[in-house]
């Protein structure tokens, strides 16, 4: 367990490399382990990965693992300001929280989770989808026009390939590569990593500036403990936003940190220092990331659907030992399934001691002088999207991309609603076109929304977050 978890904090730490990755790889040094051994080592990396990719996302804005996009919001500014270590603690408090109320809600409340997972259909998906794009709002930083056409373009990049409904290609130009879309992770890598690069090496001066090094000081550990702690209902709204997040099979840590961000935002009474360096903000992202690793595991368990790629690959675990995950699974093999969510619950706590006292270790590894650092990222997140599909194409895609993104980020284009737009289009493409196919039975398709209870309420909750930008601003005018 404690192998797993500091070996899944290293590789979560290096851009490039996924949590997905990790226990991929891991694999198959596991077929001659016990299941058991098995499953609590996997887990130990899974759990390890979330919280390690914040550690690159906190020092050189650049996450780690997909999770960790909303930690660079406010993690890096801290950084810029000289208190990463603020920010790695905050992260690492709020991660090792947010992984136990994860582990116990899969302990208890699986068969709940599990049947509300099964209540959700494509016009839910279509409207969860809806109500993560509103969030490009939040994540504008001053210009909502840029905001809404960076979404846009995100968007549109998630079309590329063959359709969900259909099968038809899209804007492949007749090369058979780009049938298969663009690779997530690749894209995150290129909006994300590359620009920020380019930028360290256009200000080569202000090296120093780019990067500040990881100095530990006195009484920031106690200082760190009193904030989260005594924000009692941000740490448990992000972890229930993860949990949920998780169950919801394809969603991800990535949307559960936006969204458990977004909300944190909006029902803040001082939003000015969001952006800018505020620990609310990576207390809310990384509580989330890592709640969600245990709601990830409860559709796995309980229904044999995994609720996000790295609980995919555990799936072959499970049938490697043998053991066939889904609704029986509790009465066939109880003891081994029980032993793996104590070992889970468990392992959340090693993280917790091992990222507050040894992230600073792993920061001085990532924490190197630009002109190392610099060939270092890009070196492995050549190596890193090379390795997610032995395709030399995604290695050009991430240049290509990386070069786009490096000019929209000089124009004022934030990379987030980017990514957003990229991460959720294929949810609401694929729920809105299996919605139509199911409206064929009713009026229409507003027919279909408004006979599913939980489709209302997501239509509500989607209304008030496109207004809630609007009424702040009103509200402030009143007020001056």
């Amino acid at each position: 367990m404690i192998l797993g978890v500091a070996a899944g904090m290293i590789v979560g730490a290096l851009p490039g490399l996924t949590a997905t990755m990790a226990i991929a790889v891991m694999l198959p040094f596991t077929f001659s382990m016990a299941a058991d051994t098995a499953l609590i080592t996997l887990g130990g990396i899974y759990i390890g990965a979330i919280f390690g990719g914040c550690i690159a996302a906190i020092l050189i804005n650049t996450p780690g693992t997909p999770s960790s996009i909303a930690t660079t919001f406010d993690g890096y500014p801290l950084t810029q300001q000289g208190k990463p270590d603020q920010a790695l603690i905050t992260a690492a408090v709020s991660s090792g929280i947010g992984g136990v109320i994860g582990g116990i809600a899969l302990l208890f409340l699986t068969p709940l989770l599990a049947a509300l997972a099964l209540q959700f259909g494509p016009p839910e998906f279509f409207w969860i989808a809806f109500l993560g794009l509103t969030m490009v709002a939040t994540l504008s930083a001053g210009s909502l026009l840029k905001g809404l056409l960076g979404g846009t373009v995100g968007l549109l990049l998630s079309v590329v390939g063959i359709a969900p409904i259909g099968g038809s290609s899209r804007f492949t130009f007749g090369y058979s590569p780009l049938q298969a879309g663009f690779e997530l992770i690749v894209m995150l890598i290129a909006f994300f990593c590359i620009p920020q690069v380019i930028k360290m090496i256009k200000n080569q001066s202000d090296s120093t500036e780019q990067v500040q090094s990881f100095q530990s000081q006195k009484g920031v550990k106690s200082y760190v403990f009193k904030q989260v702690i005594t924000r009692p209902f941000l740490i448990l709204r992000s972890a229930v936003i993860g949990i949920i997040v998780g169950i919801i099979p394809g969603a991800g840590g990535n949307v559960a940190s936006l969204l458990s961000y977004d909300a944190t935002y909006r029902l803040s009474k001082d939003q000015s220092k969001f952006g800018k360096g505020d620990i609310r903000g990576v207390s809310a992202s990384e509580t989330a990331n890592n709640a969600e690793v245990g709601g990830s595991l409860v559709p796995l368990l309980a229904l044999g659907i995994p609720g996000a790629p790295p609980a995919a690959v555990l799936i072959g675990a499970l049938l490697m030992q043998g053991i066939q995950p889904g609704p029986d699974l509790f009465a066939s093999d109880a003891r081994l399934i029980y032993t793996f969510i104590a070992a889970f619950i468990i392992a959340n706590v090693v993280m917790l001691v091992l990222a507050i006292f040894g992230s600073k270790y792993i920061g001085q590894v990532i924490n190197i002088p630009m002109y190392y650092l610099a060939p270092a990222i890009v070196f492995l997140t050549i190596i890193g999207s090379y390795a997610i599909r032995n395709n030399f194409v995604d290695v050009v895609t991430l240049i290509i991309f990386g070069l786009i993104g490096y000019i929209m980020l000089e124009r004022g284009f934030k990379p987030a609603p980017i990514v957003l737009g990229l991460i959720l289009g294929p949810i609401a493409e694929e729920g809105l076109s299996q919605s139509l196919l199911m409206s064929e039975g009713f009026f229409s398709l507003l027919g279909l929304f408004l006979t599913r209870p939980i489709t209302i309420l997501l239509m509500i909750f989607c209304l008030l977050s496109l207004l809630s930008p609007f009424a702040g601003k009103l509200l402030k005018k009143t007020q001056s």
